[in-house]
């Protein structure tokens, strides 16, 4: 155990929620300094995505097709069950090379994936849904304030979103993303989506407004890159997202304490996330259902 987290514990609680104010006003007066993307922490985060893209492709062509569809039976049966009753079951993710964990000199490495089921739907439904990048905005606010479908060619997709979180700070990015999709039979359906522009607003909503450098700002998210995979059955449709993004780093004297928090921020959105696909859905088909027939 290291010397921090042996003085964090030896002092009271009073004395720890001052410590711990005074970490996050000391981080937030960090990350008001402006950041840029170093060119061996990109390269570290591609080399994580391949990796990954690796076991993903592994999983597509042997199983599982699902992250719960990996777990021993018991704990499977558990974890569909839970499922069922509406839970939302999210993980932390960390690639490996040579059964290492994989490091990103100058980043943090933000990978979680997520469970949700959502009954009484089709899968044609679920993915027009998924599709619709012009309601985003509206499916998925607050996170998204505004959406747009730049270009389609086929199951090919060009998309604008603009993110929008309060937290420590407020935090408005435009984002640009190139998203596939692959069907797998007549019951599965995969995406892939890719970062291709991330900037963050100055002065977001007022006159003076500007987009900052790319790579550049405060590194609140420097990549983003995120898998779908949807599986009808059930009575339903299983839908599953990865996500993994990159940000800054935090020095070494706070990371003990703030990487946690900074890493719960990704969770909470993939879970928010998760959880609008399938509030959307059942709203949609309740309000299909409370429709009188026409005369």
């Amino acid at each position: 155990m290291n010397i921090e987290k042996i003085l964090y514990r030896s002092v009271s609680k009073k004395a720890r929620s001052v410590l711990l104010c005074g970490m996050l006003i000391c981080l937030v007066a960090q990350t008001v300094e402006a950041a840029e993307l170093k060119k061996q922490t990109a390269a570290a985060f591609g080399r994580y995505v391949g990796a990954s893209e690796a076991r993903m492709e592994a999983e597509l062509q042997n199983g599982p097709f699902l992250v719960v569809d990996g777990l021993p039976e018991e704990r499977r049966g558990e974890a569909y069950a839970h499922l069922r009753e509406g839970q939302i079951l999210v993980n932390p993710v960390n690639a490996k090379v040579g059964g290492s964990p994989m490091k990103v000199p100058g980043g943090l490495i933000h990978d979680w994936v997520g469970v949700v089921f959502i009954p009484n739907v089709s899968l044609a439904q679920t993915l027009a849904v998924a599709q619709d990048y012009d309601h985003y905005q509206s499916i998925y606010r607050p996170e998204v304030r505004r959406s747009r479908l730049v270009q389609r060619s086929g199951d090919n997709f060009k998309v604008f979103l603009q993110f929008y979180k309060k937290s420590l700070a407020t935090v408005v990015l435009n984002a640009d993303f190139d998203i596939h999709y692959n069907r797998l039979g007549p019951d599965r359906v995969v995406s892939d989506s890719y970062s291709t522009r991330i900037v963050e607003l100055e002065n977001a909503g007022q006159a003076d407004e500007r987009e900052l450098p790319v790579d550049g700002g405060h590194g609140y998210l420097w990549r983003l890159d995120s898998y779908w995979r949807l599986e009808a059955k059930d009575g339903g449709v299983y839908v599953q997202l990865e996500s993994i993004g990159l940000s800054r780093g935090v020095p070494a004297v706070f990371a003990w304490l703030v990487n946690p928090l900074l890493r719960s921020i990704p969770r909470g959105a993939l879970t928010d996330m998760l959880g609008a696909t399938r509030r959307f859905l059942a709203e949609s088909r309740q309000s299909v259902n409370n429709q009188s027939p026409s005369d």
